[in-house]
């Protein structure tokens, strides 16, 4: 294995978190590495070329004036290295649309929608392009890119136009770290079968290894981890133990298929008798189900994804944002989610499509798969029409709550973000939460405002109402521990960085 590179002053060291498989750890491994070497002094950037992902943010445009969308793994990945999020930090986005088709966003803004054929042969020149500029502006003002790639990096089908794993660990002569999870069975397999099937320039790159979720006595792996550094000249950096950050997720696979149920925050110890339910129906075409990540970590709080035709067997209800609010809307009345939410007793939430599906009608509402354009019907929980057209809504912002509905007795300053189509108006006059934006009712709330619970001020309050409607008493305050990217820098913090040329003395060297 030759030794780390060395770069000149004026280029950025850029390593490349890799995996052997989708959900093994990289983001998590990332946004510690930023941490760490954050705390340290070292000015780090976080930076993933392209990503797959509706769960997006709202960030300042890197090139031009306004905002773009970027992931959401690279927008915490920012806040863990204390810079400001921008389009540069994942220049590319591909939104899943359903039906094998996404939309593509270069450099924060929408470029048009693309099958996946169509988007390698007519748009993925023009995505590496963006890529590479983007990666060059970062280097020249930083002294680490920490880039992370997709999925597994030995797809062989793909290793010609693989822009997250190949192709950035090319144009930014990266070094990689290989990650790999050990829950899952077979690491060590994984791991020296996607080092042969690496291309030869990409495989003399690896220059560590780490293993994720490791549960128990790590001395029990040492003669595996001696056979496997022989096998493949890589060092292992290290052993992580299972831990959760609580970083949010940056796509679906984390998620219940639509016809599964799951339950996070149900590990907190809190007893049956002092918890509540929060039931978060599966839309087949969700985004930004990070929204409700935050409440899952308030100890006492159940959030259960539950399929478009199940029973609302919970306390409170929040709808997600969706990437096709028109044809979530017809799936969820088809499975009957509509009659369901009108006899629905508790506290109601919607965020984005949630919120426009919560109104009164859809219009111009555009079938998909059909080129039909119709009215739909949508709860008739708010009195709120929703009209869609071409022009989208991306911008960070910061509104000030005026409590009412769900979060009665909250007021102050809350941040988020916007990322819609389609603008909604009132039909009737009811509260207006948010410097007369979203619509509320005694116990329905909508608004177009990701990052709502994110915000204490926010959470603590609808936590209070749904207590307060269950007719029980809470464990604890809602007082969080250390930060997620405090959690995960310590959790990367025993490994070796030495071969990545990330160790205190070769940060210092002027080489």
């Amino acid at each position: 294995m030759p030794p780390p590179r060395r770069y000149a002053v004026s280029r950025a060291r850029t390593v490349l978190v890799a995996g052997t498989a989708s959900h093994v750890g990289k983001s998590t491994v990332a946004a510690g590495l930023c941490r760490l070497l954050s705390d340290s002094g070292v000015s780090v950037a976080p930076f993933k070329a392209q990503n797959m992902s509706n769960n997006a943010r709202a960030v300042a445009a890197a090139t031009g004036s306004g905002f773009g969308e970027i992931g959401v793994s690279q927008y915490v990945q920012a806040r863990a290295a204390g810079v400001a999020a921008t389009t540069d930090h994942n220049p590319v986005l591909l939104k899943p649309r359903g039906s094998g088709e996404s939309q593509l966003v270069i450099d924060g803004a929408a470029a048009g929608n693309f099958a996946a054929g169509e988007y390698y042969e007519t748009g993925w020149e023009r995505a590496r392009a963006a890529a590479e500029r983007a990666h060059e502006r970062l280097a020249s003002d930083h002294d680490v890119i920490v880039a992370e790639g997709a999925g597994s990096i030995a797809e062989i089908n793909l290793q010609d136009r693989d822009l997250a794993n190949i192709e950035t660990a090319r144009f930014a002569d990266a070094d990689i770290v290989l990650v790999a999870d050990i829950e899952r069975g077979g690491v060590f397999a994984a791991i020296v079968g996607t080092v042969e099937l690496l291309p030869e320039d990409i495989r003399e790159r690896v220059a560590g290894v780490v293993i994720t979720k490791f549960r128990g006595d790590v001395s029990l792996l040492e003669p595996g981890l001696e056979t496997l550094e022989a096998k493949t000249g890589v060092p292992v950096l290290g052993v992580l133990p299972y831990d959760d950050p609580g970083l949010p997720e940056e796509d679906s696979v984390s998620l219940p298929a639509a016809d599964e149920s799951a339950t996070l925050g149900d590990d907190d110890g809190v007893a049956d008798g002092r918890t509540v339910t929060v039931a978060v129906p599966r839309f087949p075409r969700a985004s930004n189900v990070t929204d409700i990540e935050p409440l899952a970590r308030v100890p006492g709080v159940r959030v259960r994804f539950v399929p478009l035709d199940a029973p609302l067997s919970a306390d409170a209800v929040v709808l997600t944002g969706t990437k096709n609010t028109v044809d979530d809307a017809l799936a969820a009345r088809e499975a009957g989610l509509y009659d369901r939410l009108r006899a629905f007793d508790g506290p109601v939430v919607g965020i984005c499509g949630g919120y426009q599906l919560l109104g009164e009608r859809l219009l111009d509402a555009d079938i998909e798969g059909t080129g039909d354009t119709e009215t739909v019907p949508g709860v008739g929980l708010l009195p709120v029409e929703t009209r869609f057209h071409p022009e989208k809504t991306v911008e960070p912002v910061t509104r000030t709550l005026d409590g009412c509905g769900p979060l009665a007795g909250a007021s102050g300053p809350v941040s988020g973000y916007e990322i819609h189509m389609g603008q909604s108006r009132l039909l009737s006059p009811v509260d207006r939460p948010f410097e007369e934006r979203g619509a509320a009712t005694d116990a329905v709330l909508g608004v177009y405002l990701h990052g709502l619970f994110e915000n204490r001020l926010a959470r603590a309050a609808f936590v209070r109402a749904v207590y307060a409607s269950a007719g029980r008493s809470r464990p604890e305050a809602d007082t969080p521990d250390r930060s997620p990217y405090d959690r995960a820098a310590a959790l990367v913090s025993e490994l070796d960085l030495a071969p990545l040329g990330l160790a205190a003395e070769s940060l210092s060297s002027d080489d």
